[in-house]
């Protein structure tokens, strides 16, 4: 029985007035003493070396003791939560949004402009002797518990090094904050531990959490059984709880050869809850910060966006499941964008049976694996404006394929991506017909218009898997017209098949080689289609001269063909065929025209004069065809 409850009511009334002074010196010695029995007790880690629990026997030291109004028990220890261990935010506050809504990455409001002295001053800062030593240089730059937590954290993920010896055997391995400190590398568990320790002794609030990752070995379809594998923190900064993993955000561990390399990683820092959990599945569910939370079923199932998926700009990926299965032979992947974005692709680590669009604010990749079974297929990605030549692996998926479309077959020259664009136009080719990225012909013809920039000087090839046709007879089934700005393609097939159309273009002052600026897939099923090759055209040839017959190249033996060309400027006009010269007259409508029998002769030469001196410059040569 307390000593109270034998007091009468007015003996207890008085009793409290008088005590009423010493009652914050009383909470304050409850607080302190409650932290320090629940810090004693054995602390859990999973350890993704040993696939097991290890006991740490740290002791937060606090250089000042700060009771915090949202929380109602310890530091570090979480809430009851309808009846569960977990955190608790403010009842005027709710759970992070769930799914994303594509506003930040961050989970507050963060200028990181603001940080640039202190990230500087933190990077270098070099202290020896102890971790409580380092914790106070670091804060000597450090205004408020944000930039304190900034400078504890961009010092581990500087200084502290994954050791990869120790992952592989647990006799090497150290995970206590000090040994950390001393040794300046450990595991994902000493990553988490120092960072806590760090904070602890800042007076920051922080928690270790344990649960299972998408790690470096990750695979889509991996099922998580056993004991967790990775450990990262939570702190609680501004009222509500926020989480990092400073292993991740320190570098990255090339397994192939089992090699660290320090590669700073800005996203793992403060990370939006909604895409933390992409990789990191907490054992306690209440510490995804989410609501809902997820299931373990579904973050297995969920496709794992890589932080570079969020750096390059990149808010969203469909489908949202890492196994996809094809459909008919078809599977089809969209990326949403915010800025414009350049992508690569690999399906089993080649770059091919994959068709690539870039659209407005991202992309479609349709995807046709020419083999049943398991495929791996890497979605690789970089800002349109970065410099840099190599793309940052942001996607990857395992797809079953149960049936395989041999209808499709796409050449190997293909130069993605395909169809027109904001890339396209990025090179001078605007307002691009057909805007679709295959064009389906049946009779083997087909037509390709574009608005030319100024300046803007280009070509086109034609490229078949399964043609033998030389590339320079292959080039003669496309004829190039302009008028003005007006650009025009007209492309007649050899033969059935699928062709990779590829338009070279780069600006006629600029010195360096024409680049693939628009290319499209060309579809012919049609086994009956032999067109011939254009006529050969001549280095007179220019861009705003017209040619409207005869277009094939070939003509036939003994017969009238009627010629009708637009030649702007010429002085004179004429056809030879067999030593007999016939000239062409130039109509009202600005047409040169005119009929020449191809009897007697293996050739057709179209010869023009500029000026009035009889000079005749070859135009375009026909062969007649030999019976």
């Amino acid at each position: 029985m307390a000593f109270r409850d034998g007091l009468s009511h007015t003996q207890q009334i008085l009793l409290a007035i008088c005590c009423f002074p010493l009652q914050p010196f009383y909470l304050c010695y409850r607080c302190f003493a409650r932290h320090k029995e629940d810090k004693e007790k054995p602390d859990t880690l999973a350890h993704v070396e040993e696939g097991k629990a290890k006991k740490t026997d740290r002791q937060p030291r606090f250089k000042d003791v700060r009771v915090f109004p949202s929380l109602t028990v310890q530091d570090n220890e979480g809430f009851q939560v309808d009846g569960k261990q977990g955190p608790r935010l403010p009842e005027e506050q709710n759970l992070y949004a769930y799914p994303w809504d594509k506003s930040a990455l961050k989970s507050m409001s963060i200028d990181l402009r603001q940080f640039e002295s202190l990230e500087a001053y933190a990077a270098k800062v070099n202290v020896q002797n102890s971790v409580e030593n380092l914790v106070t240089a670091l804060l000597q730059e450090a205004h408020n518990v944000l930039e304190k937590v900034r400078a504890i954290w961009i010092w581990i993920c500087h200084h502290i090094e994954y050791d990869v010896e120790g992952l592989h055997d647990t006799a090497k391995r150290f995970c206590q904050p000090a040994d950390v400190f001393r040794y300046r590398k450990s595991v994902c568990a000493g990553y988490a531990a120092l960072f806590e320790e760090m904070c602890s002794i800042a007076g920051i609030q922080c928690k270790t959490l344990s649960g299972y990752s998408k790690g470096g070995r990750y695979k889509p379809g991996h099922v998580f059984e056993g004991e967790s594998d990775h450990a990262w923190n939570a702190v609680f900064l501004h009222g509500r709880w926020h989480l990092l993993d400073c292993t991740w955000g320190s570098g990255t561990v090339d397994h192939s050869c089992n090699k660290f390399t320090f590669r700073y990683d800005e996203f793992y820092f403060l990370t939006h809850p909604a895409l933390f959990i992409a990789g990191h599945f907490p054992e306690d569910h209440e510490w995804q910060l989410l609501k809902p939370r997820l299931t373990r079923q579904q973050f297995e199932h969920n496709v794992y966006c890589r932080s570079e998926f969020y750096s390059e700009g990149m808010v969203a990926a469909s489908p949202q499941t890492g196994v996809i299965r094809t459909e008919n032979g078809k599977a089809t992947i969209f990326v949403e964008t915010h800025s414009p974005a350049l992508f690569l692709f690999k399906l089993n680590e080649a770059k091919e049976n994959c068709l690539l669009t870039l659209q407005k604010n991202g992309m479609k990749l349709e995807v046709y694996p020419q083999q049943t079974g398991t495929h791996c297929l890497q979605i690789y990605a970089k800002h349109f404006h970065d410099k840099k030549e190599n793309y940052s692996l942001v996607l990857e998926y395992s797809l079953k394929c149960s049936a395989v479309d041999k209808s499709i077959s796409l050449p190997r020259d293909l130069i993605q991506p395909v169809g027109p664009s904001w890339l396209t136009e990025q090179a001078g080719i605007l307002k691009a017909l057909p805007p679709a990225p295959v064009i389906h012909t049946e009779d083997g013809r087909c037509v390709v218009t574009f608005i030319r920039t100024k300046d803007l000087d280009f070509f086109a090839t034609l490229k078949s898997d399964n043609s033998r046709l030389p590339e320079n007879t292959m080039r003669r089934h496309i004829w190039k017209t302009c008028r003005g700005n007006q650009a025009e393609l007209k492309i007649h097939l050899p033969h059935a098949g699928k062709f990779a159309l590829l338009i070279w273009a780069k600006k006629a002052s600029d010195p360096g080689n024409h680049q693939c600026a628009l290319s499209y897939l060309l579809s012919c099923p049609n086994k009956s289609v032999t067109w011939p090759v254009f006529p050969q055209s001549y280095t007179n040839w220019e861009d705003d001269y017209e040619l409207l017959a005869p277009l094939a190249g070939i003509l036939p033996a003994n017969c009238q063909v009627q010629f009708k060309l637009k030649l702007p400027g010429i002085f004179k006009a004429s056809v030879e065929c067999g030593g007999k010269t016939l000239p062409l007259t130039l109509s009202g409508a600005g047409f040169w025209e005119g009929a020449c029998n191809t009897s007697g002769g293996t050739t057709v030469t179209v010869r023009i004069s500029k000026e009035a001196d009889n000079c005749l410059w070859s135009l375009l040569e026909y062969k007649v065809k030999t019976r």
